[in-house]
């Protein structure tokens, strides 16, 4: 949804990459190396391209918040992320296999919460059903109701892809958007 905003064309692919963090990783060290990872995964497959990878983690309260999967552990997130700051680190790499040039970048995104009643988050819940969002969220939803403010240069990295940061990649490898 997000690379149909820039009108160029693009394939999807999975790459296979182990997320398991290494210990004494960093959250901006962690998504900077699958980022990377995800990109050169598919080069063979994709020999004469330019290939993104990236990667998202949820931090609250200094600890990588993952996605809850119950509506409990849904409950708990959002009931700690209330008041507080939740921050989203997104790691971007743009790989072309065609000369091995590498461009990664991370980009940090607070979001601000509101504090809110016991009730809201259940009703939260309920309505929105973000079992499968990290942080318990979906921003491009109901989920802007939670918030007090957002801080961060690109809304996109909030939904998983900074989009500024690479159209300035792809430029840098001689593909403008606004050109294609």
């Amino acid at each position: 949804m997000l690379l149909e905003k820039l009108g160029i064309p693009f394939e999807c692919a999975a790459p296979q990459v182990d997320e398991t963090p290494v210990a004494e990783e960093s959250p901006r060290q962690l998504v900077l190396r699958l980022a990377q990872a995800k990109a050169q995964a598919l080069a063979q497959r994709f020999p004469q391209h330019l290939i993104i990878g990236s990667d998202q983690v949820c931090i609250l309260d200094g600890v990588i918040t993952g996605k809850p999967h119950t509506e409990e552990n849904a409950f708990t997130q959002l009931k700690k992320a209330s008041g507080n700051i939740v921050t989203f680190y997104t790691g971007l790499a743009l790989y072309n296999s065609a000369n091995g040039h590498l461009q990664t970048e991370c980009e940090p995104f607070d979001v601000h919460f509101r504090h809110l009643t016991e009730q809201e988050i259940r009703d939260y819940i309920r309505k929105e059903n973000p079992l499968n969002c990290a942080g318990s969220f979906k921003s491009e939803g109901l989920g802007i109701s939670l918030f007090e403010r957002l801080e961060g240069r690109d809304p996109n990295t909030l939904v998983g892809l900074p989009l500024i940061a690479l159209c300035q990649m792809l430029r840098r490898e001689h593909l403008n958007p606004l050109l294609a």
